[in-house]
């Protein structure tokens, strides 16, 4: 009886993990994401559900006064709207990666859309600014093996997060800064973070961001001054 009752909650117990693991962003049990860098010397801001005016371009501005880079994680039907929000991005010298066509939760949708989302928003990111963009962002976090296996076979990496910043339900810019800043003093091995915010949202174009633009400020202001580099997900990587 025992025994049964045992076998039971193990398999119970590995079924809700199995389901946590497929939105937790430091969960590597569906396979390698990248999450951090090794050089606690550096810090990744990354933008997801963009581009957006006009604070996707008022981002811009904050980035380039501290001579910070950064990645934005683009919404495909986004790009097709405002192509030149995404070429602006990429003359600044930042990174863009692929958020998918229509930002769906991939880890609740079949193989084939899967494919489909990921290779229509290649198709408007190559037609935006001439080239492939070899980053990945799931929607939500969502992803289990054919999502990972579908990214891989397009050539690009996934990334995770290490810092969730809330800023989609932040009342103010403050909020944010020190929803980030708690959770990297939470982190007790020091590492090269990578921290989520949004520079638009999945729920419609032209979402008020005016929050996470202003913390942006304050972030960059309060690492820098302690000595933190601040770059795109391509460098990060070349130290994890």
């Amino acid at each position: 009886m025992w025994t049964v009752l045992a076998a039971g909650a193990a398999a119970a117990a590995a079924v809700s993990y199995a389901g946590y693991a497929t939105m937790a962003p430091g969960s590597q049990f569906y396979g390698r994401t990248l999450v951090h860098g090794s050089d606690s010397r550096q810090m990744a801001l990354t933008y997801d559900d963009g581009p957006n005016d006009p604070h996707t371009l008022r981002l811009l501005d904050v980035l380039a006064k501290h001579e910070a880079k950064a990645t934005f994680f683009l919404i495909g039907k986004y790009v097709r709207q405002r192509p030149d929000i995404a070429r602006a991005i990429e003359a600044a010298g930042h990174a863009i990666g692929n958020h998918t066509y229509n930002h769906p939760n991939l880890a609740l949708v079949s193989a084939s859309r899967v494919r489909q989302e990921l290779e229509d928003c290649r198709k408007v990111l190559e037609d935006a600014v001439g080239s492939s963009q070899l980053l990945f962002r799931p929607p939500f976090g969502g992803r289990r093996p054919v999502v990972l296996k579908t990214v891989r076979s397009l050539g690009m990496t996934p990334v995770m997060w290490s810092v969730t910043s809330y800023d989609w339900s932040a009342e103010s810019s403050d909020a944010i800064v020190k929803r980030v800043t708690s959770e990297i003093d939470s982190h007790r091995t020091p590492r090269g973070e990578i921290a989520l915010l949004h520079d638009g949202s999945h729920r419609g174009f032209g979402t008020d961001r005016k929050y996470t633009v202003e913390a942006t400020r304050m972030l960059l202001g309060k690492y820098s001054a302690e000595g933190k580099k601040f770059v795109a997900v391509p460098d990060l990587a070349r130290t994890s």
